[in-house]
């Protein structure tokens, strides 16, 4: 999320009404929007948006606007997902990219300009723009029967608000995954771990083998930590369930809660277990995410196991390309620790909503919602539906087969705290995870802290 404070947002406000009303000319306005803070590609697209001086106007009739975040092969797989949507309906799809999505999305909306269509990032602006008014609901003229159909009812409960549906969810990541090497795993006659428990068994059996059971890196330039912050969601969803996770990341639960701190110490019992991790704390604050992901899969192997999301996988085929995917390397789900929420997911998804209420629009999403048009990206790579009804035989490999099933049959799914929290409270937990790793005896002072830095972000988020 871009994090704008509400004086920025005021003074691109007062820039877009002077451009609509003529008082600035066209490099004024893109003077200005750069001086408040805009990247150059978000100054043009409002300047576009806006009109380029003109007043607002919407899309044509025959046309649906995209606003989203992609580029490069992100882009082009989307383009060629919806060229039979215009092949077939006439109707063009004009894909607006920008990496500010959140700025460019809130001035086009107070400028009375919205795209057709946007891609959100994640399901609490979705709701934010819903109680605004902002949004047309998609169960309006969507076939519910088919969507309840092709979606887990856990992804139509995270896409609506107040009851009605709002948003679909497109190109999810899987954050629920553990990954080994399955070969070292049969001859050396590890059991593949169900429960948290056996985890931990498993840990110690090849600990005490004089072995590393774990990799773990967390080094990530100014946003290390987070890869932390993603074991702490994990665990906390799977412990605490999704009402307590909800009550997390919304601060109507303090950070010094005990079942914040038990999850804390859960992960404690990776970082500090004995002869767990090699050179473990400070191999771990000094080791890129990436890079580690790589020692269970070296000859010999440096490591056994890797906690990331499902995005991994690329990791590990670029390093080492002639490994054989569900061969070579694989994962298995996060293990359960409260029966009551056993397949409980955290990750992330592209959230695609409508703010303009047309027949274009309403093709164009229903279209969206289809398996036959996600199955079009799911076969180019680099893409997992949440869509039941996308055969697990369009994805290239079983490794992704697998993941995308997790996903599709998740009885429990939510986003990465982190992603939801107000960007201080963010680099402040991504921070956090760092000096508990340091010195996990800190713990308290680490939640005091975060219970400080909270108080102060969510009443000025």
């Amino acid at each position: 999320m871009f994090p704008y404070s509400k004086l920025q947002r005021q003074q691109l406000d007062d820039l877009v009404m002077k451009l609509q009303e003529g008082r600035i000319g066209r490099r004024e306005f893109l003077r200005g929007a750069l001086t408040i803070g805009l990247s150059a590609s978000a100054a043009g697209a409002l300047l576009e948006a806006c009109g380029g001086g003109s007043s607002p106007t919407s899309s044509s009739p025959g046309s649906v606007d995209v606003l989203n975040v992609w580029g490069g092969e992100e882009l082009a797989s989307f383009e060629a997902m919806v060229a039979p949507f215009t092949q077939k309906t006439g109707i063009k799809v004009n894909a607006e990219s920008t990496r500010d999505l959140t700025a460019v999305l809130t001035t086009r909306i107070r400028g009375n300009n919205p795209p057709d269509v946007a891609i959100l990032p994640n399901p609490a602006e979705m709701q934010q723009l819903a109680s605004q008014g902002h949004l047309v609901p998609l169960d309006s003229f969507l076939d519910m029967s088919q969507i309840r159909r092709d979606y887990a009812s856990a992804w139509i409960d995270l896409g609506s608000y107040n009851g009605r549906l709002y948003a679909l969810f497109t190109k999810a990541a899987n954050k629920g995954t553990v990954w080994y090497n399955p070969k070292q795993f049969q001859s050396n006659g590890y059991p593949i771990p169900a429960t948290w428990s056996d985890l931990i068994a498993l840990s110690n059996k090849i600990a005490s083998s004089g072995k590393y059971p774990w990799s773990m890196g967390v080094s990530s330039g100014a946003a290390s930590g987070w890869p932390a912050a993603d074991w702490i969601a994990e665990i906390y969803l799977n412990q605490s369930g999704p009402d307590m996770y909800d009550k997390w990341y919304t601060h109507k639960i303090p950070w010094t809660d005990p079942s914040i701190k038990s999850a804390f110490q859960m992960f404690g019992e990776i970082v500090s277990g004995k002869h767990y991790i090699n050179g473990a704390p400070q191999s771990i604050l000094a080791t890129g995410f990436q890079e580690a992901s790589y020692a269970p899969f070296t000859n010999p192997p440096q490591a056994y196991l890797y906690y990331l999301g499902d995005f991994t996988a690329g990791f590990i085929t670029s390093q080492f390309p002639s490994l054989k995917p569900g061969t070579d390397f694989n994962f298995f789900p996060f293990p359960t620790i409260n029966p009551q929420y056993q397949g409980a997911v955290t990750g992330g998804a592209d959230v695609a909503v409508a703010l303009r209420d047309t027949s274009a629009v309403h093709q164009f999403i229903a279209y969206l919602a289809t398996a036959q048009a996600q199955e079009i990206w799911v076969k180019r790579g680099g893409f997992t539906s949440v869509n039941k009804s996308v055969p697990l035989s369009a994805y290239p490999d079983p490794v992704a087969q697998a993941s995308a099933k997790m996903l599709t049959n998740a009885t429990i799914f939510r986003f990465g705290a982190d992603d939801l929290m107000p960007p201080a409270m963010e680099n402040a937990f991504w921070k956090a995870m760092l000096t508990f790793i340091s010195n996990p005896g800190q713990l308290d002072s680490i939640l005091s802290s975060l219970e400080s830095t909270a108080q102060q972000a969510y009443s000025s988020s």
